[in-house]
């Protein structure tokens, strides 16, 4: 079967380029003499009246309310590793899978994966504001939601996101319609012949 990962890692590069286009539209920057200001943080900006609104937050990007010390390194680096395995399953998953949407979910879940990877590791140094590994994530889409109170917690607005989490909720949905057509684990990884090995 002809491997036609190259289209699929093109379309995760190009969603990765977007992601922080959008970051750095929002965040600011100053490079090469080029001066964007971007929003003040909090700063909103409606777009669809209060239903959808432009803003800028920074997120720890840190599970379990960890956010000191090495829980953030784990994260980040978390982060990076798991990017690579991404890539080299779609690599892998190209050359036995004819299913393109099952492709395109793990380009997109890789997309946002290293879209959010690239804040982490190398923000907080790019922008003087962290050492390596402790930047934090940009997200700037507000989406309004009726008042609910959940679980004892209240909730006025959908946590506010990017366009790396629009990927990776999009490819996730995607993998959980079209599960039942994922190749097997053995089918993806073929298990290497000793015999052939020995023989060759």
């Amino acid at each position: 079967m002809k491997n036609n990962s190259k289209v699929f890692f093109i379309i995760a590069l190009l969603l990765v380029i977007l992601d922080q286009c959008t970051k750095l539209a929002v965040k600011g920057f100053s490079f090469c003499g080029i001066e964007h200001t971007g929003l003040y943080y909090g700063e909103v900006i409606p777009i669809i009246g209060d239903v959808l609104q432009l803003t800028y937050i920074e997120n720890e990007g840190m599970a379990f309310g960890i956010s000191f010390g090495w829980g953030k390194i784990f994260l980040s680096l978390f982060s990076l590793i798991a990017s690579g395995a991404l890539a080299y399953y779609l690599h892998s998953l190209c050359k036995v899978s004819k299913n393109n949407l099952i492709k395109l979910a793990i380009a997109l879940i890789l997309a946002g994966a290293f879209g959010n990877a690239i804040d982490r590791n190398f923000y907080g140094v790019l922008f003087g504001e962290a050492p390596l590994f402790y930047g934090r994530v940009v997200d700037f889409i507000l989406v309004d939601i009726p008042d609910i109170n959940l679980f004892g917690k209240y909730y006025s607005h959908f946590p506010v996101f990017n366009v790396a989490d629009s990927c990776v909720t999009c490819g996730v949905i995607l993998l959980v319609i079209l599960h039942n057509k994922l190749p097997e684990w053995n089918e993806v990884f073929p298990k290497k012949d000793k015999n052939k090995v020995l023989e060759n």
